[in-house]
């Protein structure tokens, strides 16, 4: 049977950083030449990400030899370079306000922006004062703390149906069809940002959680798995009602991690892909407001950029995050 530590996560979570990056890209260069890159599936990119981390973090919870390890390597994973990012965009885009660094540093809402998004209620204070004319710093974060909330969920979740309970898989289930019922009901109403919410994602969550406690038999049924889960997206998506596609999703995704084994090496340089997810938007932003791609052809602007945002996700991990773990 496949290794279970052998796979294309490394991949598989850049790809998917990219996919987002491409489409923020897009949505905030204002510039007419990259708005095709709006099309860029940023939402299923994401939701792609909250697959990946109902399988590790089951897998890790189940790993760890105590609640108070799991945690700390939970936590040391996304806090500090979380935190990292708050703070330095907090100080560093003071330079691009059109606010003076007094009128800047003496605005309470710069305080408020510190201290809201950092316990992850980045909608309470999400803009800073004459940055980006008052609109979101980075639009990114609100995915942090739907990760935050799946890390105490795992815990709960254990102890609800045991680490060998027999109905763990009918629970998971039926969590997984009223997170269907919510996501549903709240995008039916045309309220996207409460679909968005933990209950709803959860949705995408719980697949990457059954596929991890079911490994062997998904890996066996793997193929015919993949067909099935790439005909009904597409079906779902023809009737515009998400009903099976995020069990699908979590399929397709799961799928490729333990398929293409060239991929397998992918992360030995290191894991980069949450420094480049948390500081991509505003660097895209800060182009944008130094008029960068407008004064200077879009399309060097955006590899520019795109390096930019690589090099500065490659040493938030070599310089910083690494030291935590």
């Amino acid at each position: 049977m496949q290794d279970i530590t052998k796979n294309n996560f490394d991949f598989i979570r850049v790809l998917l950083a990219f996919i987002v990056f491409v489409g923020h890209l897009g949505a905030l260069s204002a510039s007419p030449e990259l708005k095709v890159f709006e099309n860029s599936p940023v939402e299923i990119a994401v939701f792609g990400f909250f697959v990946v981390s109902g399988f590790l973090i089951a897998r890790s919870y189940d790993r760890s030899s105590s609640l108070k390890r799991y945690f700390k390597k939970r936590i040391s994973r996304i806090v500090p370079a979380y935190l990292l990012v708050v703070f330095l965009c907090a100080v560093l885009l003071s330079l691009v306000s059109t606010y003076t660094f007094k009128e800047y540093f003496s605005n309470t809402q710069v305080y408020k922006y510190l201290f809201w998004n950092s316990i992850f209620l980045n909608f309470k204070a999400p803009w800073l004062p004459g940055v980006f004319g008052n609109q979101a710093v980075n639009g990114a974060l609100w995915t942090m703390k739907i990760e935050m909330s799946y890390y105490f969920c795992v815990p709960l979740l254990f102890l609800l149906f045991g680490k060998n309970n027999k109905y763990r898989n009918i629970s998971l289930l039926i969590i997984y069809f009223l997170s269907l019922v919510y996501l549903n009901y709240f995008e039916s109403l045309g309220k996207i940002s409460m679909a968005k919410q933990l209950p709803g994602t959860l949705s995408y969550f719980i697949p990457g959680m059954l596929i991890y406690f079911n490994f062997d038999q998904f890996i066996k049924h793997k193929n015919t798995l993949f067909i099935i889960a790439v005909l009904t997206v597409w079906i779902d998506l023809v009737l515009n009602i998400k009903l099976f596609s995020p069990m699908m999703i979590g399929i397709i995704v799961l799928y490729i991690a333990y398929s293409l084994k060239f991929l397998n090496n992918f992360g030995k340089y290191g894991d980069f892909t949450y420094g480049i997810y948390i500081f991509h938007f505003p660097i895209i932003r800060t182009f944008t407001t130094l008029g960068l791609f407008k004064d200077y052809n879009p399309y060097l602007m955006a590899v520019a950029c795109m390096l930019v945002v690589i090099a500065v996700g490659i040493s938030s991990w070599h310089f910083y995050e690494k030291k935590f773990l």
